[in-house]
């Protein structure tokens, strides 16, 4: 009887459900879209290209690993745990290809070896925006490739390349060609054209690579990791089963370190970057698809609250006649699973494109490799219509908790009018949750790296929110006491809004609540990362002594060019500066390599212990954070894995401040370069003695053209002075923060739709309150004008509880990350925040005013409730 009745209410009410199911489609939207995220990070295929004809590929461990063994009441437990590496780990050539030369079943093995090298074009070429490498001549029968026109590469300056590169740039044999390798920019003679063999793509061309082959001397050099390869494809012998050579080519390698890859298990070895991406896209989907729970619960729970104080009288009537209490909850849950049902159904097949256009936006932006391919199954879109069902069912169940519990009698009464007080057990919950956020926020305040914060800065502000969902009437309340002057001051559309906000706090306080979560979260995302990004500039912007800065728009700056510069008139030092990233332990860290030599003339990191004299290639400097994390002194010996997997030993020199600025670990420039892909610097820093001050604008001059005609012949190499240095680094901040404001903005869009959805739920229902209004004398412009000022009202509570929230969310985070309880808040910014906001509530509050008080004000104060 309950279902029919209930489905009988949901027929009849549609209006009133409207709200509730366009909340759960929204929720079950973004579950969905996130849940695609994390699954594509899970079990995204990494397809391979390049060692498509060998089925067996053998390379280097790219993980660091850590065995910890806990003995405790006799019993012993062995725990292991791995984590990748920045840059590509290598093999020992002569030793891995001894092993395998002695395992069964083997045909042939091909060594490979991978190293940048990236063509530099004329502005007229075509760009695809894949990434080019270097490869010798010998591994092409990987893919295999297939000379199509010319010969194959002999001599140093031989250089083979793929058709679609010829294509776009217009090449033939006998053509030269410029490209910027790990060495200083080399023209070579275009000798042959290759494509890849049974390849179906129009043009011929790898779909995610361009490939550039040189003799094998040349390869071997630009490599620059003699008697080392990248990786052995293995190709079985005539009869030998894919599966059997794997066997053999593990029991051959025994007791190394190498790993063994057949089947889709190539692509990751072949695609380093996607596969760190499965593991940014995991944290990206959680992050987005926890914070999106978070809110639509909120949310969810909010709208069925105001959905069943809009029935409290109906619900009230069933009481009066009889309706248990049990019956009533049986009622409500089965509206709510009907509802939301429909509602996850559509959000969730919604979703599904949805996740889609937001993997898409990343792979556009750069955030994630193209080469993780995207994963679709039943199973997000199933957990969506699951977490649907239960928050939909939770919710009512949730929202009818006072009215199932009391009389009928007081049901009955409180129907008419608004209860004075919450219940107790409503109040304890907010403060519970109030104290819960500050704690949360002291604990933001103690936490040091972006990785950590940000889950917490996210989790803080909703906290907060849901303290105001639940402490929303007292707020209401306390702000209509302090607004009651200048309400009052508006005449008499003021004084009804004031009466309404003290009257009905509890249905002020539905909408308070997402204006509330919109203004907090909005500005917590837009602001984070500037608060970061500025203080990180800042402390490169006071660390940096030179007078120039050399730059690339390509990979690098060679370290012939900063040679060249050395020699320039009036330059004192020239440091090169390498960007990676090691571990310690299992801890990631950012680092850089610098030049020692007249170091301290360029950089100043602000040290704090210790010195940089004497340091050098065995040396490192470590920041604050570093310091305290991992419990350094200078004197003390720090032992770190490198990019590539190298162990190393350094002593500790100094400590420094200015560690957003420059990275947690300094160590030699030569030490750093060797153990990563791409040793190109990524600056080089300048300090002249021809610039005397900030008007000798002839030395500038001179000095600036002196470098420039040092490093001429190196292509895409500019001069720069500092500012200029900041400026592009603001440029390269503001397109990370777009990925995070993408990442972050469906759940954004989602609160503004449920500010929309309360506001326009709230309204609606007061069709009869507009009619005895209007037929106590007050006009239709009265009544439109009370719903604006009691809009603008609730958008002022609001916008201030978010506001407030984020300033101490976001302060907090500032004290943590950069220690300075000043976060950056652009003023232009937070007005548009909120004028968004109110624009919201005035459009979701006109409209359907607007409609209520389309019909005759006796025909709706005589119809039947």
């Amino acid at each position: 009887m309950m279902l029919r009745y209930a489905l009988q209410t949901v027929r009849d009410r549609k209006g009133g459900f409207l709200g509730a199911f366009l909340a759960l489609m929204c929720a079950a939207a973004l579950i969905t879209a996130c849940g695609t995220l994390m699954e594509t990070g899970l079990r995204g295929t990494i397809k391979t290209e390049r060692y498509a004809a060998a089925p067996v590929i053998v390379s280097a461990d790219q993980n660091v690993h850590q065995t910890t063994v806990k003995r405790k009441k006799g019993k012993t437990k062995v725990k292991h745990k791995a984590k990748p590496i920045a840059e590509r780990a290598w093999l020992s050539a002569d030793d891995i290809e001894g092993r395998l030369k002695k395992a069964p079943g083997v045909g042939a093995i091909v060594p490979e070896l991978t190293f940048l090298a990236q063509p530099l074009l004329p502005s007229t070429a075509k760009s695809d925006g894949r990434p080019a490498y270097g490869h010798a001549w010998t591994s092409a029968a990987l893919t295999p490739f297939r000379l199509v026109d010319g010969r194959a590469p002999s001599a140093a300056g031989d250089l083979v390349i793929d058709r679609d590169l010829a294509d776009r740039a217009e090449l033939r044999p006998g053509d030269r060609l410029t490209v910027q390798s790990t060495q200083s920019p080399r023209s070579y003679r275009v000798t042959g054209i290759a494509a890849p063999a049974n390849r179906t793509s129009p043009d011929g061309a790898l779909a995610h690579q361009t490939s550039l082959f040189f003799s094998s001397e040349e390869a071997e050099r630009l490599a620059a990791h003699p008697g080392k390869v990248s990786a052995f494809g293995v190709v079985p012998d005539r009869g030998t089963d894919v599966a059997d050579l794997k066997q053999a080519v593990a029991h051959a390698l025994d007791g190394t370190t190498a790993q063994v890859s057949t089947g889709d298990g190539r692509g990751p070895v072949e695609f380093l970057d996607a596969a760190g991406d499965r593991v940014k896209l995991i944290s990206m989907g959680g992050a987005m698809g926890g914070t999106s729970l978070l809110v639509a619960i909120l949310v969810v729970v909010g709208t069925f609250a105001l959905s069943v104080q809009q029935r409290h009288r109906e619900l009230a009537l069933l009481r009066a006649v009889a309706a248990t209490p049990k019956q009533i909850r049986r009622l409500l849950g089965r509206e709510a699973l009907l509802v939301g049902a429909a509602a996850g159904v559509i959000g969730s097949l919604a979703g599904i494109p949805l996740g889609a256009w937001l993997h898409g936006r990343f792979v556009e932006a750069g955030a994630i490799s193209a080469t993780l391919e995207r994963a679709v199954s039943v199973f997000p879109p199933f957990v969506a219509i699951g977490a649907t069902l239960l928050g939909a069912w939770a919710a009512a169940r949730i929202a009818g908790r006072r009215i199932v519990r009391i009389r009928p009698a007081e049901a009955l009464a409180e129907a008419r009018v608004e209860r004075a007080r919450p219940a107790w057990s409503r109040v304890i919950a907010g403060l519970v949750l109030l104290a819960g956020g500050i704690v949360l926020v002291a604990v933001l305040s103690m936490l040091r790296t972006e990785a950590a914060s940000t889950p917490v800065t996210y989790l803080a502000v909703v906290v907060f929110a849901c303290a105001i969902a639940l402490l929303g009437p007292f707020v209401v309340r306390a702000a209509a006491a302090l607004l009651t002057g200048p309400l009052r001051l508006t005449g008499p559309p003021g004084k009804l809004a004031h009466a309404n906000l003290r009257g009905n706090a509890a249905r002020m306080a539905a909408a308070v609540t997402p204006l509330a979560l919109l203004t907090g979260m909005t500005c917590t995302v837009l602001f984070m990362q500037p608060t970061l990004g500025d203080a990180a500039r800042t402390q490169a912007r006071d660390g940096i002594r030179a007078n120039w800065v050399l730059a690339a728009q390509g990979p690098g700056v060679p370290a012939q060019a900063a040679r060249a510069a050395r020699r320039a008139e009036g330059v004192e030092a020239a440091t090169e500066v390498v960007r990676t990233t090691v571990r310690v332990g299992l801890d990631k860290y950012p680092a850089q390599g610098v030049t020692p030599e007249g170091l301290t003339r360029t950089w100043d990191p602000d040290v704090t212990s210790g010195t940089l004299k004497g340091f050098g290639k065995d040396s490192v400097a470590v920041s604050e954070r570093a310091a305290d994390q991992l419990g350094l002194k200078p004197g003390d010996t720090l032992k770190l894995t490198l990019g590539d997997g190298t162990k190393a030993e350094l002593a500790v020199r100094a400590v420094y401040a200015r560690g957003l600025g420059f990275g947690d670990l300094t160590m030699a420039h030569g030490l750093v370069a060797r153990h990563v892909d791409n040793p190109l610097a990524t600056m080089v820093l300048v300090k002249s003695n021809l610039k005397r001050d900030l008007q000798n604008d002839l030395a500038d001059d001179r000095t600036q053209e002196q470098l420039t005609a040092a490093v001429a012949k190196f292509p895409g190499v500019r001069v720069l002075d500092p500012a200029a240095l900041d400026g592009l680094e603001a440029d390269r901040q503001q397109a990370n923060a777009e990925v995070n404001y993408l990442a972050m903005g469906l759940v954004l869009a989602f609160t503004a739709i449920a500010v929309v959805n309360t506001l326009a739920m709230s309204v609606s229902e007061r069709i009869r309150e507009f009619a005895m209004l209007r037929l106590a004398g007050a006009t239709r412009r009265q009544v439109l004008r009370m719903l604006r000022i009691e809009a603008l009202s609730v958008l002022l509570i609001g916008a201030g509880l978010g506001s407030g929230v984020a300033l101490a969310v976001l302060t907090a985070f500032s004290v943590g990350i950069t220690g300075s309880a000043a976060p950056a808040v652009t003023p232009l910014v937070y007005v548009s925040v909120v004028a968004v906001a109110g624009l919201l509530a005035l459009v979701a509050t006109a409209l359907p005013g607007r409609a209520a008080l389309r019909p005759l004000p006796v025909a709706v104060a005589t119809a039947k409730e």
